[in-house]
């Protein structure tokens, strides 16, 4: 089979590791306007093969029996895959198999798990072929015909994305032209995705028997070889960026698995999504007086905390201060049961709590960039970051002084103690080398008590001389 030449898709760079990887994710894309529940299938397809060419490429894909769950375990324990991309990946996973469940399949979802897999896409192509692979902005899909208004602003957002860079790489414009056209005349023609999906299904054998080849040569790697895939691996991962659309679907996640009822695209006030009794629920974009907080966390019908989600890159400790904002301007209503008292040395919060976070799991070395950062507005006396960093430095330069001081009082003790045994040796002659030519010390003093009694008489015989 002859491979076509390079079409403008988002995975089409994708196409020199392996056809398969094009097809699926052209398949993806082709399917979002009409049926985004195949397009989410067809992603987690993609995602599946990803992981296994990964394996594969490290000599681990040695389980025949393992799911995509255990797969990308194992890649994680090994090191191969850094936590945010395990982390995508396992959205990709989620999402896929909620869609293979339900039959059902949202746009938005669609449209952030296409972009999350895009990610992957380039994370991989960085990582086992070119580094500094630059892959412009993300092209959005066709949309549907009944896009709703947040869907129409999030592809409008992304077109103009697409259309400055390619005015601000005018050079490359009309080749990408000629080839969006050549694309698009192929996509009108409908035999063009019957042949491309049967493409799919007649290449599985033939990519099995690929993916055990690769797996067979790299079980001979050695250490050194799996090391600078890791090395490069961890470089790769560091240049994912994540808008806040794929930031929320992580944070759902996290949400979900420390007990909250949470689905960002799903659960939000806008749809009519209210606290209930007896649930756990973090209900996205409830309106304030300051703007729409991105969470809001329930506890039956009692707010206990705005949540402010943030992007990958952006500072998440500053982030707090906009949670709070949300939750100065919390106000009552006859669906929630909020405390009577409120909260703060001002008594200006309505709510106990406020958080922020981007997803990304704590590091000491991103400190203000990763994490989850919490306030507890029950003690007036909480400071605010910028606060704890202040207490943070001075308390290092008390700790420093200590330091300094203890090392101080040692060399004083050392002093004390070499002092007196100084003093001792200089009485033995045990400071310096003795020489055996040297007369005794007892004949020393001997000379001086006769020289003692010797300054009188002389100042005699001097007198008398001078009278004469």
């Amino acid at each position: 089979m002859n491979p076509r030449p390079p079409l403008r898709s988002n995975f089409a760079h994708l196409q020199s590791h392996d056809e398969q990887l094009l097809r699926l994710g052209m398949l993806a894309e082709r399917y979002f306007a009409d049926d985004p529940n195949t397009c989410l299938l067809k992603l987690r397809q993609l995602a599946e093969l990803l992981a296994q060419l990964v394996a594969s490429s490290v000599g681990i894909l040695d389980r025949p029996d393992d799911g995509q769950y255990e797969l990308l375990s194992r890649l994680r324990d090994h090191g191969i895959l850094p936590y945010e991309i395990h982390q995508l990946f396992g959205e990709v996973r989620r999402t896929g198999n909620a869609a293979n469940h339900s039959l059902t399949g949202d746009h938005r979802i669609a449209l952030a798990t296409l972009k999350i897999t895009w990610q992957l896409g380039v994370w991989f192509h960085r990582t086992f072929k070119e580094p500094n692979f630059k892959s412009g902005p993300f092209i959005p899909p066709q949309p549907p015909e009944n896009e709703t208004e947040d869907l129409r602003t999030e592809l409008a957002t992304l077109s103009k994305a697409l259309a400055d860079h390619q005015a601000a790489h005018h050079e490359k414009t009309q080749q990408l032209d000629a080839l969006e056209a050549q694309l698009k005349a192929a996509k009108d023609d409908q035999s063009f995705w019957e042949t491309m999906a049967a493409e799919v299904e007649a290449e599985k054998l033939a990519l099995q028997n690929r993916l055990t080849a690769k797996q067979a040569k790299a079980a001979t790697q050695t250490p050194k070889a799996v090391a600078s895939i890791v090395k490069a691996s961890t470089a790769a991962a560091s240049h994912v960026h994540l808008d806040e659309a794929e930031t929320r679907l992580l944070i759902d996640v996290q949400l979900r698995q420390a007990g909250w009822m949470a689905d960002s695209v799903k659960l939000r006030y806008s749809k009519g999504t209210r606290p209930e009794k007896g649930k756990n629920m973090a209900i996205a974009e409830w309106p304030t007086t300051r703007g729409p907080a991105d969470y809001v966390l329930f506890v039956g019908l009692t707010p206990m905390a705005p949540v402010e989600a943030k992007r990958k890159h952006v500072d998440v400790s500053a982030a707090l201060q906009q949670a709070k904002r949300y939750n100065r301007g919390f106000g009552p209503s006859g669906e929630t049961l909020v405390h009577p008292d409120n909260w703060g040395a001002k008594g200006e919060f309505r709510l106990p709590f406020a958080f922020s976070t981007n997803g990304r799991p704590y590091l000491r070395q991103l400190d203000t960039r990763s994490g989850i950062w919490f306030c507890d507005l029950r003690r007036p006396d909480n400071l605010s970051p910028e606060q704890q960093e202040i207490v943070r430095r001075v308390e290092d330069l008390f700790a420093f002084a200590d330091r300094i001081e203890a090392r101080l009082a040692t060399a004083q003790k050392t002093v004390e103690r070499l002092t007196p045994a100084t003093l001792a040796k200089a009485f033995r002659g045990e400071l310096v080398p003795q020489d055996p030519n040297d007369e005794p010390a007892s004949k020393l003093l001997e000379r001086l008590k006769l020289a003692e009694s010797l300054p009188s008489a002389t100042k005699t015989r001097r007198k008398r001389s001078a009278t004469v």
